[in-house]
């Protein structure tokens, strides 16, 4: 089974959204020329049918009116404001003016182990709240087994979830979201690229430290030598048979990316703690309580973040 990109065709933006902080639109509903005249801008109209979600929380929710101004954003596109202009029986119009970019994406992919579904969506929510560049779901030797066959793949979802944390996070733009039957499949399509980094690494810890990993390696951050460091960190969360923790991470080079991987609830094998290692990933405590997937997840993106100088 080769790794599956999920593709959905059609956007999911009016999906059960709780706190909306952002109205978020397709660039398809950007192109009703016939309600462009009507919206009285240069920039560009939109229309929202009085049952669509996003109309029910702007007049119901918010009690926007005639002249009020509200958040805006377009599904990879710019952020900016839109003013209503007309409220009829069948629903509103409204101007955009779309001219900022949005929040700088975090430089960090997640390889997480099947979670729960129930679990799922809401990781997929604060992945996508996060900024992360992408979340790769990869089906575990210690997996349960029938997480695999969850729907939220399917029936858009997943998109939904990846949807609402973006409008929380005021953000455009979503994690890619794809999916592996196994830990060496998602190491072999999604770190080949990087195999030449990882050599660095290796070549780089022979010269400072043998058996020391980069990143918990004083030396590494007072060294002259920025030119060998590398500029990907590959680290992996492991409870049971840590290298080291967390805490221990020194702060990453400037402009560094990460590539973070999460077990099942299970955790790993010992097969794929050999895979992990001899792929370059340091693997790291989150200390002794047992946590959740989706609680692992969230946490060490956070530490993760915090090295990368993300939470200033």
């Amino acid at each position: 089974m080769h790794c599956l990109t999920i593709h959905l065709i059609s956007l999911v933006v009016n999906s059960q959204i709780n706190n909306v902080n952002l109205i978020l639109f397709n660039d398809s509903e950007l192109r009703i020329e016939e309600y462009a005249a009507k919206a009285g801008c240069a920039e560009v109209a939109v229309f929202l049918p009085r049952q669509d979600e996003r109309a029910v929380h702007l007049l119901k929710v918010l009690h926007k009116t005639v002249g009020s101004s509200f958040d805006a954003g377009v599904l990879d596109g710019k952020i900016g404001s839109g003013v209503i202009n007309e409220i009829t029986a069948a629903g509103l119009c409204a101007a955009l003016n779309l001219n900022t970019d949005p929040p700088a994406r975090t430089p960090l992919r997640l390889g997480v182990g099947f979670p729960r579904p129930i679990q799922l969506r809401r990781l997929l929510r604060d992945c996508a709240s996060l900024g992360l560049t992408a979340v790769d779901l990869i089906a575990t030797e210690l997996g349960e087994k029938s997480y695999r066959e969850t729907k939220l793949l399917d029936d858009g979802g997943a998109r939904s979830a990846l949807v609402e944390g973006a409008i929380q996070a005021r953000d455009t733009r979503l994690p890619e979201l794809s999916v592996c039957s196994s830990l060496a499949e998602w190491l072999q399509i999604n770190l080949s690229q990087r195999r030449k980094d990882t050599e660095r690494n290796a070549e780089f810890l022979n010269y400072v430290q043998p058996s020391v990993p980069l990143c918990l390696c004083e030396r590494y951050f007072e060294n002259k030598l920025p030119k060998m460091a590398p500029n990907v960190v590959l680290l992996a969360a492991d409870n049971v048979r840590p290298q080291s923790s967390f805490s221990e991470l020194k702060p990453f080079l400037k402009d560094a990316e990460a590539v973070l991987a999460v077990g099942s609830e299970r955790g790993w094998s010992d097969r794929e703690r050999e895979q992990l290692e001899s792929a370059g990933f340091i693997r790291l405590s989150l200390g002794k309580r047992a946590l959740r997937t989706e609680t692992a997840c969230t946490a060490a993106a956070v530490l993760v973040m915090e090295k990368m100088g993300l939470l200033h």
